[in-house]
């Protein structure tokens, strides 16, 4: 949509442009107006004026003589002339020597030109933008400088805003933003039945899931007035100026009711009050001036208010409650089908070869945001380009999610003969242990070309559809395949490397979470021993036990890994013959895709 922005400036702003012509005035019309009093006369009326006594101050220069009458009423000026008794005859005149002769006359005209007719125009200046900027502000005190404005922008519809059709993936947050569409459009069919649409609306969900461009597109679609400002601009160093702004921003909205507010990381206000001094008392206000706004005495009609945060367990629970946020529409991750759609719409943009499977890529793009997909999408594109074609395909989306996972290929890195063999039967280790396990998702692809992000190698594995619930059998069976590649070098090599270091914290990562979070040890049953902070911004735990039971969770998730580290183990043992056959195979070629991998696989059972 089509952002309208005011060009009003701040009062100081003319208050600076006055005071800079005053102070010009004064450096340059000064000495103008005192030189422009001066009279040049010859050198020979100068000395009938000495032999007539009729000389007042003199000032000699190097190139020029100035000079006054005997009553000091007009100055003269002459050029200077090879004269070795002047100073003499000057003397014997009563002249007076002065180094300021041009300066020293000051009429009341250049009084008036140089000081207070300019002092006249800042005044006049001064008192002329205070008054438009108290019109403005509705007659407010303007001696504020515009610092308790609102700095929302507004922004009005146009035929290239946002739809609904162009957010894809979030079909069950689309559907609740819906009817506060319908209500905009048709508020009296509500208000017949006696209901009464939400006063707010919190969006909540991990960042680049597509909040915002959901609120810009209930705005498109309800084609009214879309305010949108973000939670840190109502934070100012001044107290009371973010309150300020609040009630600013919510009179302009009443203004052009209906419309919609959409406040972005609504949580740099909306924390919780913990009561205690020392707080900020300016983001309290400011947050307080909000909940009236919200639930004051006078009711918003025709305002609905949008919010989006990834912090929602952090926002203060009066601002929450039903009444002021009635309703939250989480707008999570998209799952198999959200992906594909959201590649579609991305891939809208570019050039696509026929053979593109978007089922495919979405599969391997499990756990991506819409951010994360258009980003995808894009770097897709870039790499066709330095291919050299007009069209991306399906081997360009493959390559791009990989970079997104790992980064970029590291051409110039030159592995040793003996770290690509290590580093080979790392990742065979991983893929073998996976498919000779059940419940495991099918590997896709395995690579030993190393890339920025550190990784010297590895194994994707991707499911053929999205899963909701894991097993105890399937955790551990992926605990398993993390130990895999070090288990391989063990068996091969006989000594370990640090290629296993990520591995190794995945894998206690999930053993420490079967026992602390998904109750799935024998000795603590159903017993939550952890909590998940911030779950939309990377879940950080904490435990919320006692020490001497800290202690039991160490020992058992160095049990559970060492028990799928032997397990993996045995079953690199078992297959040792294939396990070299697929290395050897990934040594030469570096790279080998499932169906390459499966095929040899299959080929030594027969």
């Amino acid at each position: 949509m089509k952002e309208v922005k005011s060009p009003k400036k701040p009062l100081y702003y003319y208050y600076g442009i006055a005071l800079l012509v005053l102070l010009l005035a004064n450096i340059f019309l000064t000495p103008m107006l005192a030189r422009a009093q001066v009279t040049d006369v010859d050198y020979g009326t100068f000395m009938s004026m000495i032999e007539e006594k009729n000389i007042g101050s003199v000032e000699v220069e190097d190139s020029q003589i100035l000079f006054t009458d005997k009553d000091n009423t007009q100055v003269y000026r002459t050029g200077a002339m090879e004269d070795p008794t002047l100073t003499q005859r000057l003397y014997d005149a009563g002249a007076v020597f002065d180094r300021n002769v041009d300066q020293g006359t000051s009429p009341l005209l250049t009084s008036l030109l140089t000081f207070f007719l300019p002092l006249i125009i800042f005044i006049a200046l001064g008192q002329y933008m205070n008054k438009k900027l108290m019109e403005q502000m509705g007659g407010k005190n303007s001696m504020s400088f515009g610092m308790g404005k609102s700095n929302a922008k507004v922004y009005v519809q146009s035929t290239k805003g946002i739809r609904f059709g162009d957010v894809a993936g979030e079909e069950e947050a689309k559907e609740s933003l819906a009817e506060i569409v319908d209500y905009l459009h048709n508020p009296k069919k509500y208000t017949d039945v006696g209901a009464s649409m939400p006063k707010g609306i919190l969006l909540v969900g991990p960042p680049g899931t597509g909040k915002t461009m959901l609120a810009k597109a209930v705005a498109g679609e309800a084609n009214v007035p879309f305010f949108s400002i973000s939670g840190s601009e109502f934070v100012e160093m001044f107290v009371g100026m973010g309150a300020s702004k609040v009630r600013d921003l919510f009179s302009q909205a009443k203004e052009k009711a209906p419309c919609i507010v959409f406040i972005d990381e609504i949580d740099a206000i909306g924390k919780k009050r913990d009561g205690q001094m020392g707080g900020n008392d300016e983001r309290e206000q400011t947050l307080n001036q909000l909940l009236t706004e919200m639930d004051g005495f006078e009711g918003n009609n025709g305002v609905m208010i949008l919010a989006a945060t990834n912090r929602p367990e952090s926002l203060d629970p009066a601002l929450t409650r039903p009444g002021r946020f009635d309703r939250r529409v989480p707008v999570e991750l998209p799952d198999l089908k959200g992906r594909e759609d959201i590649l579609k719409v991305h891939a809208k943009k570019v050039k696509l070869a026929d053979d593109v499977d978007f089922h495919t890529i979405a599969r391997m793009a499990a756990g991506a945001s819409g951010a994360e997909l258009a980003n995808i999408v894009n770097e897709a594109a870039l790499r066709a380009v330095r291919a050299g074609r007009t069209f991306v395909n399906e081997a360009d989306l493959e390559e791009s999610i990989e970079i997104v996972i790992a980064g970029y290929q590291k051409k110039n890195a030159v592995l040793s003969d003996k770290e690509k063999k290590v580093v080979a039967y790392h990742e065979t280790g991983h893929a073998l242990v996976a498919a000779m396990q059940t419940h495991s998702a099918p590997v896709q692809k395995i690579t030993i070309i190393p890339r920025t992000s550190g990784a010297l190698g590895y194994t994707m594995q991707v499911e053929q559809g999205d899963k909701y619930l894991m097993t105890k059998q399937e955790i551990e069976n992926r605990i398993a395949v993390y130990t895999g590649g070090r288990a391989a070098e063990e068996l091969v090599f006989g000594e370990i490397t640090t290629g296993a270091s990520n591995d190794i914290e995945q894998a206690t990562k999930l053993a420490r979470a079967m026992i602390t979070r998904y109750g799935m040890s024998e000795d603590f049953d159903m017993v939550a021993m952890e909590t998940v902070n911030n779950q939309y911004l990377g879940g950080d735990t904490s435990l919320i036990c006692s020490p001497e039971t800290q202690k039991e969770i160490d020992e058992r998730v160095v049990a559970v890994v060492k028990e799928q580290h032997a397990k993996a183990l045995e079953i690199l043992r078992q297959n040792r013959e294939k396990l070299d056959e697929l290395a050897a195979c990934l040594y030469e070629k570096e790279t080998i895709t499932g169906e390459e991998f499966m095929e040899i696989l299959e080929r030594k059972e027969a």
